[in-house]
């Protein structure tokens, strides 16, 4: 549905699609069939990809593999970053200051997303235990 609208809207301002190379050569109509048909076969090629994916993640967890990146995050680190936000420091700042301690990333600084991540878990797991 939006790719219509942004059909329409691109046909409006007079914005038509060319093919520079390939059988499809030349300049098209944006709210026509060969961009509606191409758009379409995108679709099904990002929801095939996507399923593969998810069937491979799933494989692979059955199999006890961990799937996304090594934890970076210690229990030092956490401590670290408990602190600084009872400082009232930003996530970015404490970012910058903290280490990993360990694996390939050591010596680096965990990005902010990660500390957020980790405060979050650490957040959620005081929450479960309170209320246990």
């Amino acid at each position: 549905m939006d790719l219509a609208t942004l059909a329409e809207e691109l046909k409006a301002s007079e914005v038509g699609l060319e093919f520079l190379t390939g059988e499809l050569q030349g300049q098209h109509d944006p709210s026509g069939v060969v961009f509606t048909v191409l758009a379409a076969l995108s679709g099904m090629e990002r929801e095939y990809i996507r399923d593969r994916t998810l069937e491979g993640h799933e494989s692979a967890r059955k199999r006890g593999k961990a799937i996304g990146g090594a934890t970076v995050a210690d229990p030092d680190m956490l401590a670290m970053a408990l602190h600084y936000r009872d400082q009232g420091m930003s996530l970015r700042d404490m970012a910058a200051k903290l280490v990993i301690t360990s694996g390939k990333k050591k010596g680096q600084h965990p990005s902010p997303a990660t500390v957020m991540r980790m405060l979050r878990e650490y957040d959620e797991q005081a929450t479960a235990t309170a209320e246990a």
